[in-house]
């Protein structure tokens, strides 16, 4: 008996649990009362409530229902609830003969209407009433009906045992393990005596779970308590199973090996446990055994079987065990896109897709090549697996012709090579797509906006433009969506081609019908901020702030990022004051936006609170300090922007080259030149080299001074550090030149701009000219300034 006591079954053994009859086994008798069967029995029906003016039947309802005559039938009861009286009410006999007839159909509706139609007639069910609806439930899974059936049934005071083993399946198969013990508690309390399908609903409901130490409590208690004797295969099969499911492969050995102790033969159900039981385990020696045991005794093996020697065979590497199996399954009657879903499946979760055009040959190829489900089932297989090649071969030689899923197909392909990365791929899928349209048919939309995507990733951007175009051109003038104007302006933000760009923002705004969404109007308003476009912003910010109940973090921090320069700095502060009560917070170059426009407006207060808030929540980098730094600078704030300065070298930042900048610019403008030279001095103690703005500022401040000779010092040093000055520098020089006294050296520095190829603009002719008016050069002030007039500078 201790080998009996570790055991399990599948749900679906259930629905072949033999019904009890005379003819039946002795051992399957049940001449105990435990052991009663639960199968409810119509009652015979009460002809003397029914009033004989209608003469309504029973046989009445059995041909109506015989003939699924559910209109009639209804009818028929509706007049019986009108021809009832308290004297001769309705009972439960008429909706117990429509109840079955539904139940042997497996009509759910149908017998759930008939069930709330006995209640609201107030008709009382009996115990055969729950037991057929449970029985129809069961049949189905339906959780809801069921749970409402049996709280019914408790509501009537009605045990019915049927019933309570119905609810029991029903929660195993859906897994709601927890449920199913409940019931099974339940069951305990009420039902005094359990017959023979409580015990094996029970014993299923714990071997599904793999609790087989309850599984084997009530094993023990089936033979020993209700005295059930258990020389059942179905028993054993049950807890072969559940061993499977504890992945306690002994146990199920052992279970196995007794049938044959207790003179029970056993069956395909017995064999189909042991093979999943060794395949859960990944055993595929032992599993391979019981699958040609079964074989040999005749029996044929179940798709669970089959999908599990398969799998086994695939990891496992072997290739004519495989062949075998698919064999096996063509005899089974499996159909071909069944069997090639299934290794596809396998397969792939083996991750050997390489071995599939291997066995996909022949027959199955020719159905791949005829059946569209199937051809894109593989070929997605192959993509996915890096075996584009295979796909393609695939995709050239198929037979079926369906344009549209076609397109889709390929489509889901590229979409999928530009997911793994595989772009290359993605073009030859779409180069292949092309040429296999022989009729040049109308371009798929969707499509082309991938490829261009695809192409603009990969830098190849005049492809990119070129299917915009022909897209563009192919098409009608209103053919074009939003999703493929963004792609475009996308594309040409990618090029660098920012007024490609703009042009096709303006295409859209010539279309009415297009809303642009989120994402799109974040594009708009870096491409205008980029461009220098107040104008362009203002409107986009118009446009959007309508309805800010849909702004996100993102948005927000889009918004004031880009268009600082194209509002008032009080609407801007207001947007920053909303999004932080709406509870986004922002980053750390909306921080250092803010911060320069209050410092610009000299706004101090607010530019510490800013700063305090950043570095609170750890935002705060080099350009925060860089700004601030800036801001004091030009301010003349300078005990606020040396404390700064400290501030940055506190928090672990080196004084940037900004930062030596503005502090040159700052005390070279306010003439402190001791404190100019004090941070030259520390700048190149720091090692900090200078760039092209150190130099021009240094000029620019020299110059101011009338120190033409530390002029021609900073020059010299910018040429041995190798770089060549500017429009602002010889701009710078010109300046100087003049405050020196120096003219002719102004009017050379000119030719020296343009000999270097910098032309000159503006600025560059009107310090000319201040030189000379400086330097009592007028007439030829006066010749330069008209020169300057006829040239429209």
């Amino acid at each position: 008996m201790a080998s009996l006591i570790r055991l399990s079954i599948s749900l679906d053994s259930f629905d072949s649990i033999p019904t009890r009859n005379p003819n039946s086994k002795p051992h399957l008798r049940t001449s105990k009362p435990h052991l009663r069967t639960s199968k409810p029995t119509l009652p015979t029906p009460n002809k003397s409530h029914i009033k004989t003016d209608f003469k309504f039947s029973n046989a009445s309802f059995r041909a109506l229902t015989n003939k699924q005559d559910w209109k009639a039938a209804e009818k028929l009861v509706r007049q019986m609830i009108l021809a009832s009286d308290s004297s001769e009410p309705l009972t439960y006999h008429v909706f117990n003969t429509l109840i079955y007839a539904c139940s042997k159909r497996g009509l759910v509706k149908l017998g759930s209407k008939w069930f709330k139609m006995m209640l609201d007639c107030s008709v009382t069910p009996n115990m055969a009433t729950f037991g057929m609806l449970m029985r129809l439930y069961q049949k189905t899974c339906n959780v809801e009906e069921a749970e409402f059936a049996m709280s019914e049934m408790k509501r009537f005071g009605i045990v019915c045992e049927s019933a309570y083993s119905s609810m029991i399946t029903i929660y195993t198969r859906l897994g709601l393990y927890e449920k199913a013990e409940s019931v099974i508690e339940l069951i305990k309390t009420q039902v005094i005596v359990l017959n023979v399908e409580n015990w094996l609903v029970i014993l299923n409901a714990y071997c599904q779970q793999g609790k087989m130490v309850e599984a084997e409590r009530v094993l023990l208690r089936m033979e020993v308590e209700a005295g059930f004797c258990i020389n059942n295969v179905v028993v054993y099969n049950t807890m072969i199973t559940g061993y499977g499911k504890a992945s306690n492969m002994d146990g199920a050995e052992s279970v196995f090996s007794s049938l044959g102790l207790r003179g029970i033969e056993p069956d395909e159900t017995s064999y189909r446990s042991m093979i999943e039981g060794w395949g859960r385990a990944t055993n595929y020696e032992k599993a391979r055994w019981y699958y040609d045991e079964l074989k040999r005794l005749g029996f044929k093996p179940n798709s669970s079987n089959l999908f599990t020697m398969i799998k086994l065979q695939a990891n496992k590497g072997d290739f004519e065990g495989v062949v075998g199996t698919v064999d096996d399954m063509v005899r089974c009657g499996c159909h071909y896109s069944s069997i090639i879903s299934t290794l596809v499946s396998v397969y792939e979760s083996a991750g050997k897709v390489h071995e599939l055009p291997r066995l996909l040959k022949g027959s199955f190829y020719r159905h791949i090549l005829v059946n569209q489900s199937c051809c894109s089932t593989v070929v997605m297989a192959y993509v996915k697996n890096k075996l584009v090649e295979d796909a393609l071969r695939v995709l050239s030689d198929k037979k079926w012709k369906d344009s549209r899923y076609e397109d889709n197909l390929y489509h889901l392909l590229i979409c999928s090579c530009r997911e793994e990365g595989l772009l290359e791929d993605a073009v030859g899928i779409y180069k292949q797509m092309t040429e296999t349209d022989d009729n040049e048919k109308k371009l798929n939309k969707h499509i082309v906006c991938t490829m261009i995507d695809i192409y603009s990733v990969m830098g190849r951007f005049k492809d990119a433009e070129m299917l915009y175009h022909k897209l563009k051109t192919s098409s009608s003038s209103n053919s074009l969506d939003m999703i493929a104007f963004s792609i475009a302006v996308r594309m040409y933000v990618r090029a660098g081609s920012l007024k490609d760009a703009c042009s096709v923002l303006d295409d859209i705004d010539k279309r009415p019908d297009i809303v642009p969404d989120m994402f799109l109007l974040r594009d708009m308003l870096r491409i205008y901020q980029r461009c220098n476009m107040v104008d362009k912003l203002e409107k986009v910010y118009c446009k959007i702030s309508k309805d800010r109940v849909n702004w996100d973090q993102e948005v927000y921090n889009c918004v004031l990022n880009c268009c600082a320069q194209a509002l008032p700095v009080d609407e801007l502060s207001r947007l920053f004051d909303e999004m932080l009560q709406r509870g986004f917070v922002p980053n750390t170059i909306t921080y250092n936006v803010m911060l320069h426009v209050f410092g610009k407006a000299k706004l101090f207060k607010k530019v510490e609170r800013l700063y305090c808030m950043a570095r609170k929540q750890g935002l705060v980098d080099v350009i925060t300090y860089n700004t601030i730094i800036a801001t004091y600078g030009k301010s003349k704030d300078f005990s606020n922007m040396s404390r700064t300065v400290h501030k940055m070298q506190f928090d672990g930042f080196s004084v940037s080259l900004e930062a030596y900048n503005s502090m040159l610019d700052a005390y070279g403008k306010d003439g402190q030149m001791n404190a100019f030279r004090s941070v030259l001095q520390r700048m190149k103690e720091s090692n900090c080299a200078s760039d092209l703005y150190t130099y021009n500022t240094i000029i620019n401040i020299y110059g101011e001074q009338g120190w033409i000779e530390e002029v021609a010092d900073v020059l010299a040093e910018l040429n041995e550090c190798g770089l060549q000055p500017d429009l602002c520098s010889y701009n710078t020089l010109i300046k100087a030149y003049g405050i020196a006294g120096m003219v002719e050296e102004s009017v050379n520095v000119i030719r020296e701009m343009r000999k270097n190829g910098i032309e000159p603009d503006h600025k560059t002719y009107t310090n000319l000219i201040e030189a000379l008016k400086r330097n009592d050069k007028f007439l030829e002030a006066v010749k330069w300034s008209l020169w300057m007039k006829q040239m429209k500078l």
